[in-house]
């Protein structure tokens, strides 16, 4: 087990989330905040994570079961789909709202955080509408809408554009006007990710600029929606090792204290998530947030004012009891839907197998992507620790075609993998095997070995800097041995490396059986 951030003695220890939950919002209703993160071109995408202090967290489900439109996410787009979402509790609905970088901006929304959700309705359709965030005034019953701009699909970056909103949240009921130009601003570039609230009288949008390497995070205000804003940057690096403090989400206690969820650029890792104090008007604030200590991120701090809960981070580990997964993973594209199998009973929830045992039990699915596994929609992936851990699998490959596969990977712009193979000759064979982040597919990364029995106890040892070190146990009794050299994990564009498990086949015809995966268990080192 991974251990959290809350230290024990009414203090924790940043980042409260040490894992990829990017992009960042959160919302109070009651005693409970909820956070929901980007998902990319994952499915079920939205997660939804649950605290009741801000330091413990559980991921208690997600908003979107499929992405839309459906028919695009049938294979692998990593990092594109759900960018950026904005987390609201509005006329006792929860709602988010997100864009979609080349479809436009969706949200969905439900009575109740575990839903169920409405399917996602196109709030705006249009290239380059990311970073969405809504508004409702309670003062005056107007709604809201800002947005940031993706360079890469509509040639706009650098500024905010704000519309009203449908107080159902429908539509937009005009075409927009800049709100926030960053090219009038000196110094700041790639402004994005706007969060909109309403305080003290003011219309205050907190968004970030500089790149989520070596960026900051701003504030804007202004008494009117349209602006004029003026602008502070309220977070940055300073002295401190936490690089580019990047947008986020702020919150208020049931007590009345003030706090700010953002997010750290890892590499590998992806964004981790911090929790900075915050105050409104502090000395020589005027007014202004001031986050973190005096404007710079704290490394431990005392934890918010609330009732002491237990020690929780989001689950690892997975006995996949009935063949089920838990809400940790997630496909590398849109599954099939739900269906039975008329010969044996059996309920397939994607390309798992739901069954009376335990155990992960994937379909050997062809493919003539086989020797990619970027390219591939089946891959059951969680997010990668960003921590020194090791991560361990037993799998059994049931599989009698020749050219099945099976095991435990590492997946990103480069990836690598270990597992079991059925050779030609039927026997079943240990391989590894690694892909760089050029190569058109995979090869060899150790000697390929005969597995008797059929079945393997798989590891992955993560070190400092997401090294990864393979390693596999035969139970011949010589216990673990290693495989290959050291391979260093590597994100995707946006999106950090992710642990997967997949089953696969090359072209052919009819069923081609199973593999078998059991007690997948992430711990400390």
């Amino acid at each position: 087990m991974i251990t959290g951030a809350d230290l024990g003695d009414g203090t924790y220890r940043n980042p409260v989330l040490n894992a990829d939950w990017s992009d960042p919002d959160v919302v109070r209703v009651g005693d409970d905040f909820y956070l929901t993160a980007s998902s990319f071109g994952r499915a079920p995408g939205l997660p939804l994570l649950h605290s009741r202090d801000l330091v413990n967290w559980t991921l208690v489900g997600h908003a979107l079961e499929r992405l839309r439109p459906a028919a695009e996410f049938r294979v692998p787009r990593h990092d594109c789909g759900v960018w950026a979402p904005s987390l609201r509790h509005h006329d006792d609905r929860y709602w988010i709202f997100w864009g979609d970088p080349d479809h436009g901006i969706f949200q969905v929304n439900s009575p109740a955080i575990r839903g169920p959700w409405t399917e996602p309705h196109l709030v705006k359709e249009g290239r380059g509408l990311i970073d969405a965030c809504p508004l409702w005034d309670e003062e005056t019953g107007e709604a809201y809408l800002v947005h940031a701009w993706a360079k890469s699909r509509s040639g706009i970056k650098n500024r905010l554009t704000g519309h009203r909103m449908h107080p159902e949240g429908t539509g937009l009921l005009d075409e927009g006007k800049v709100i926030v130009d960053g090219d009038r601003i000196p110094g700041w570039f790639t402004l994005e990710g706007p969060k909109l609230y309403k305080h003290d009288g003011w219309f205050w949008i907190l968004a970030p600029a500089g790149g989520v390497e070596t960026g900051w995070q701003g504030a804007f205000r202004s008494r009117d929606f349209f602006g004029p804003y003026e602008e502070r940057i309220v977070l940055e690096q300073g002295e401190t090792e936490v690089n580019g403090p990047h947008q986020g989400g702020w919150v208020r206690t049931s007590v009345g204290e003030d706090w700010f969820l953002h997010f750290q650029q890892r590499g590998p890792y992806g964004r981790v998530v911090h929790l900075q104090p915050m105050s409104w008007g502090g000395e020589g604030a005027d007014g202004w947030p001031v986050m973190g200590d005096a404007g710079t991120p704290v490394a431990v701090h005392r934890k918010p004012d609330l009732p002491e809960q237990p020690p929780a981070v989001p689950a690892t580990d997975d006995d996949f009891p009935g063949g089920r997964y838990g809400r940790q993973w997630q496909w590398t594209a849109n599954p099939p839907p739900l269906s039975a199998s008329l010969d044996r009973g059996d309920l397939h929830a994607g390309w798992a197998t739901q069954h009376s045992g335990d155990g992960l039990r994937l379909s050997c699915v062809r493919s003539a992507d086989a020797h990619d596994l970027r390219k591939l929609p089946n891959v059951l992936t969680q997010r990668l620790p960003g921590v020194a851990c090791v991560a361990e699998v037993e799998l059994r490959l049931d599989s009698e075609e020749p050219g099945a596969r099976a095991g435990l990977a590492v997946l990103g712009d480069a990836f690598g993998w270990i597992g079991l193979e059925r050779a030609d000759d039927g026997t079943v064979r240990l391989v590894h095997r690694f892909a760089e982040s050029v190569a058109e597919g995979e090869r060899d990364a150790d000697h390929p070995r005969v597995a008797p029995e059929g079945r393997v106890r798989l590891r992955i040892g993560i070190g400092a800097g997401a090294r990864c070190r393979f390693a596999y146990d035969l139970g011949a009794g010589d216990g673990w041995e290693s495989s290959g050299p050291v391979f260093a994990a590597t994100p995707w564009r946006w999106v950090g490396a992710l642990l997967g498990l997949f089953a696969l086949v090359p072209v052919g015809g009819g069923q081609a059986g199973a593999a078998t995966f059991t007690q997948f268990r992430v711990t400390s080192p």
